[in-house]
């Protein structure tokens, strides 16, 4: 079955002045589609397998290219407002027909030139469109378990509820904001752990690894700020979860861990006002 949308391989079935016909090699139900003559390779010969993308042209025609676009269906990445009209945006991604993204289908205003985080879905009317709303186009339906490490992709941040993940671009998962340290942006690229999956099967991430790994971790990051500053850091227990992710990325949960092993260590002391290096 031909598929709209994808990178597929198709056959060559007869030669005509405005191109080539193709269909799949063992399903021949559905309508053959054309190659323009332009982008049709000259050693080319009935009977051959070609790999183009098929998507439909200005004339809502199923059509084939050879050209790779930046996305496919079921794809997410950034691309490049091209125009801005009354009912969407269209974007450049890398074909002739800019690709439509729909008004209700943004998050965000956009303007011409501007960049935006979008996924690729075939719409109702059996349309490419995009989407800045990437959680419909992911499943739930992970392999990962508790503890394993993943790769994903930040598409939303909520300052009251943390980062929204595609992990491996296809599965919803959420960085709680207790477990976001650092600044994010819809794009970033994260390595994470899983903590938790849910009985509806999204996935709780974190950006920390294993708790004894990373104790480990946050006091070398302390002991390396002390350095810095002369010995001293002007934090304790009595200071707020803010100021200690403002000045080391990490949690006031994890501060306090790493600084009780550090004394068990005795490698710092405490000081009227934070605490010292011994």
């Amino acid at each position: 079955m031909i598929e709209l949308g994808k990178i597929q391989k198709l056959q060559v079935l007869r030669n005509t002045q405005v191109g080539v016909y193709l269909n799949t090699a063992d399903n021949r139900d559905s309508e053959d589609i054309l190659l323009p003559k332009k982008q049709v390779p000259e050693d080319i010969k009935i009977g051959d397998m070609i790999e183009v993308f098929v998507y439909r042209d200005s004339e809502d025609r199923m059509i084939a290219t050879t050209k790779r676009p930046k996305l496919a269906v079921g794809e997410i990445g950034f691309l490049k407002v091209a125009e801005k009209t009354k009912i969407g945006a269209f974007l450049n991604w890398g074909l002739e027909k800019d690709l439509f993204l729909p008004f209700k289908e943004q998050t965000s205003r956009l303007q011409k030139g501007e960049e935006c985080f979008v996924g690729l879905y075939i719409d109702k009317s059996n349309r490419i469109c995009a989407t800045m709303k990437i959680q419909k186009l992911l499943s739930s339906e992970s392999p990962y378990k508790e503890n394993d490490r993943v790769n994903g992709t930040i598409y939303y941040v909520r300052q009251d509820m943390g980062a929204f993940v595609a992990v491996d671009g296809k599965y919803e998962g959420l960085i709680p904001q207790n477990e976001l340290y650092g600044i994010y942006e819809p794009g970033d690229n994260v390595e994470v752990r899983v903590t938790k999956v849910r009985e509806d099967g999204k996935l709780y991430l974190s950006l920390r690894k294993k708790n004894y790994k990373e104790i480990n971790k946050d006091a070398e990051i302390i002991l390396e700020k002390m350095k810095e500053n002369g010995g001293m850091l002007l934090l304790n227990d009595e200071s707020s979860p803010n100021e200690i992710n403002a000045k080391l990325s990490m949690s006031k949960g994890a501060f306090k861990k790493a600084v009780g092993r550090l004394l068990k260590e005795g490698k710092i002391k405490f000081t009227a006002n934070g605490i010292k290096i011994v």
